[in-house]
């Protein structure tokens, strides 16, 4: 028996035990039973993000009835929750829909090669507990990694820092034993992560100082979802859970539209809202008013506004300037001034990693993802049988791997039905014309030219808007000008049949 022989085949190979993967493994469970399936992990746990994150006070920075899955609902009392609780909703929703017994830990896929002639994908993985690389082939490829590195963040050199004679970390691979108690802490950064540990590990230090370069737009909002509380004591949690996910759907589609549409306006509001939730006479333009308009980089949330209580009660302060260099005991700035710290964080970003870092050919020819153009907002124009699944920046992750799942669900069920093996986008004739990520953030921008790009009208290009999405990819057609569908080579299917 040769080697090829032995291979393991599966119907769908999903890569990845995160929030992403976990969902369209559970969607196959649910919409097409007897699908068979593997899930390759890179690290030993089930989580992705959720596992990996451990510093201070490490939350959603979206609501849970968003960011949780359609189909099992969120009964924890708090809508804004933190890292562990978000990861045992993942972990009790693959126990419960018996999804588990499909992971591989410890499996990084590497490399995936796509063959016309057998119409399927020859994927690699590496195993880290042996150095053993293992091959399977698949059907259709789910890539559910996310879009970041896992293995580091992004973590500029400052100058003078071998200087300093305290601890630099980053939020990415938190430190077990770093203790902050009776310390000054500088967090260098003014993202999400910057704003959700500053109120942190303000609770313990001696100090804490935010220092960032440029503003970002900090929105406080309750811990508690109101309708749900009121609701909860009436109805059954199944009842509750839809009613209060589509609030939150349509309150943050119309906060979204509000932004763009009139962004002074809503600038003015998201000053007016911190400024009375700070003391009286802090410089709010100078820390709170950043120079782009709202959601061209993603709002942070203070959820009961705790950023804003740290700031108030003088445990935490923000300093708005550029480092200019470490010193011994601190960061002098360019101003001329001097912060001392005994511990700094670099809440600096994220380092983007499509497709989890793998290699793709397609029979035999690389492909280059800057080079291809995206077919709603999921697959990739001259790849065949392979989805990723990248979350709304405007909105929960969540809503939009929904899509994704249901959509490969509903795509497996046409091809079968049809007779048909290979279903690939192909580009607009006008080729890409956006960028695949429409922001503005430091982590966005260093990263676009390793990813496709959008075009200018769907089906290549979707408008980070929940509900038009929805009836594109639930009740919008499977065949369209963006995609060509093909059944399987004569040749190769006679054979097949022969086998048999």
């Amino acid at each position: 028996m040769t080697a090829a022989t032995t291979v393991e085949h599966v119907d769908v190979l999903i890569v990845g035990a995160g929030l992403s993967g976990i969902g369209a493994a559970c969607h196959l469970q649910r919409e097409r039973p007897g699908t068979s399936c593997a899930i390759l992990e890179a690290r030993d746990a089930i989580g992705g993000t959720w596992d990996l994150f451990r510093y201070p006070g490490v939350r959603s920075d979206s609501d849970m009835f968003t960011l949780g899955y359609s189909f099992r609902p969120w009964t924890q009392a708090r809508a804004i929750a933190d890292g562990a609780s978000i990861r045992e909703y993942i972990r009790e929703t693959a126990r419960e829909h018996d999804v588990e017994r499909h992971i591989r830990f410890g499996h990084r896929v590497v490399a995936a090669e796509w063959s016309t002639e057998d119409a399927r994908w020859t994927v690699t993985a590496e195993r880290s507990d042996t150095g053993q690389t293992v091959r399977l082939t698949c059907s259709w490829l789910s890539v559910c990694s996310g879009y970041y590195r896992y293995d580091g963040g992004h973590r500029p050199a400052f100058p003078g820092e071998a200087r300093f004679r305290g601890r630099i970390v980053h939020p990415q691979t938190w430190p077990e034993d770093l203790d902050w108690a009776g310390k000054r802490v500088v967090v260098i950064g003014s993202g999400a992560t910057a704003v959700t540990l500053v109120p942190s590990m303000a609770e313990r230090a001696a100090h804490v100082t935010m220092l960032q370069r440029t503003p970002s737009y900090v929105l406080a909002l309750p811990g508690r979802d109101r309708l749900a509380d009121a609701l909860r004591r009436r109805l059954p949690a199944r009842a509750v859970y839809p009613l209060v996910r589509w609030k939150n759907v349509l309150v943050s589609m119309a906060s979204y539209q509000f932004s763009r549409r009139r962004p002074a306006a809503m600038k003015a509001f998201l000053q007016k809202a911190a400024r009375a939730q700070l003391p009286a006479g802090f410089d709010v333009a100078t820390h709170f008013d950043p120079p782009y308009d709202p959601w061209d980089q993603r709002l942070c949330l203070a959820p009961d506004g705790d950023l804003f209580t740290a700031v108030r009660e003088g445990r935490a302060s923000i300093v708005t300037d550029r480092t200019a260099s470490f010193t011994e005991h601190g960061i002098a700035l360019a101003s001329g001034a001097e912060l001392p710290a005994d511990v700094v964080v670099a809440a600096t970003g994220l380092t983007l990693l499509p497709l989890g870092g793998m290699t793709l050919t397609v029979d035999g020819e690389p492909v280059h993802l800057s080079e291809r153009v995206s077919y709603k907002g999921m697959m990739v124009s001259g790849v065949p049988n392979l989805s990723m699944t990248i979350g709304y920046t405007n909105a929960s992750w969540t809503l939009k791997a929904d899509l994704v799942a249901r959509y490969v669900c509903r795509l497996l069920d046409h091809m079968a039905a049809s007779g048909y093996a290979t279903c690939t986008p192909v580009a607009p004739p006008e080729g890409g014309t956006a960028p695949f990520l429409g922001l503005t953030s430091g982590y966005v921008q260093r990263s676009l030219s390793a990813l496709p790009t959008q075009g200018s009208r769907a089906p290549w290009r979707l408008h980070q808007n929940y509900v038009r999405d929805l009836l594109l990819m639930r009740r919008g057609p499977l065949e369209d000008e963006g995609v060509r569908f093909a059944r399987r080579q004569p040749a190769r299917a006679a054979e097949e049949v022969a086998a048999a």
